[in-house]
């Protein structure tokens, strides 16, 4: 029987959820220079519900600090291969060497949830990292050898860089992810049913609706017909469903559908003028005016007020898919 999930509006106290961050980001003094980027989002907020696995490919490779600073460099502008080079001294090539770490951590560190990389690093950048050509000119970008590595084989661990968590719905949909797949991890390990898999769906189903209309009905199909079929094989391929659906951003329009669904619930249970409050507040959300916690506030108080007879729209992640105390939905 499949664990009952943690409720993150429940008095008990949420468990810390491992993640791994690069070490700089958590003020270890590790980077070229001697310094650390410490972010400040990380060590003060986040660390209050994640366990940081800090990690620096450059110096778990053998690299000294301070060191040379390497960076990426193709030969030509075609060239799809990319190596790690030193800035200065370009025999000095880590590349295989950061590759084959990130491959070896991503065996070992099969607990996390997530990964916060530091941008613009050529060992750990995500996105727009400089390529260079031989020449020195910059030609381009490429991803950091140590995070593509590390992200390739695992392609459905929730990952953002650091300076990119300053955008409220980046922010928003990485942390949403990250709780989602600490939630089913716990569940892949129990031994769940049939029945425990479609209820954990349930739980889902219009957190899915806000990203992805298209997995939402592929899930749902999915898992129309358990009989007979191979429930672990089912569970892998509803659990990629599940992240690449998430991964997908919801826009307000995605959002006020989905607001709309869940106040279907309440039809028969609301006043005519509590009803047209919370359908304008959905409106003013959709054209911008509010953000998605004003429609969602009154949304809840009013689920709230009849739980006993709407369990299963209470129950919904869609309400609580992180801890409210972030406020991660204030500004989306």
């Amino acid at each position: 029987m499949a664990p009952q999930s943690h409720s993150l509006h429940s008095s008990t106290p949420l468990p810390r959820i491992p993640v791994g961050i690069s070490a700089c980001l958590m003020g270890h003094e590790v980077r070229y220079n001697g310094s650390h980027k410490r972010s400040r989002f990380c060590t003060d907020t986040l660390s209050q519900y994640f366990d940081f696995v800090s990690l620096c490919p450059e110096v778990a490779i053998g690299m000294g600090t301070p060191r040379e600073p390497i960076r990426l460099v193709s030969q030509t502008p075609a060239d799809t291969e990319v190596r790690a080079l030193g800035t200065v001294d370009s025999s000095i090539d880590v590349t295989d060497a950061l590759a084959a770490y990130g491959n070896q951590q991503a065996q070992q560190q099969t607990q996390l949830c997530g990964y916060i990389f530091m941008q613009k690093s050529p060992s750990c950048g995500l996105f727009g990292v400089k390529r260079y050509l031989a020449n020195g000119h910059p030609e381009g970008t490429a991803r950091g050898i140590y995070a593509d590595a590390f992200t390739r084989a695992n392609p459905l661990l929730p990952v953002e860089e650091a300076g990119r968590l300053n955008d409220a719905g980046l922010r928003e949909n990485f942390m949403m992810r990250v709780f989602a797949y600490y939630d089913w991890q716990q569940f892949r390990a129990s031994d769940f049913s049939a029945k425990d898999l479609i209820a954990f769906h349930s739980r889902y189903k219009y957190l899915v609706m806000a990203h992805s209309q298209a997995h939402y009905k592929s899930m749902g199909q999915l898992l129309a017909n358990l009989r007979g079929q191979d429930l672990h094989a089912i569970a892998d391929e509803y659990f990629l469903q599940l992240m690449t659906a998430l991964a997908n951003p919801a826009t307000r329009k995605m959002h006020s559908n989905t607001l709309m669904h869940l106040q279907g619930y309440l039809k028969n249970l609301l006043s005519a003028d509590d009803k047209a409050e919370l359908t304008e507040l959905i409106h003013q959300y959709r054209t911008g005016i509010v953000p998605l916690i004003v429609p969602l506030t009154l949304l809840k108080h009013h689920l709230g007020r009849h739980q006993e007879l709407l369990h299963y729209a209470v129950e919904q992640v869609y309400l609580n898919p992180h801890p409210h105390a972030l406020g991660l939905r204030n500004s989306v």
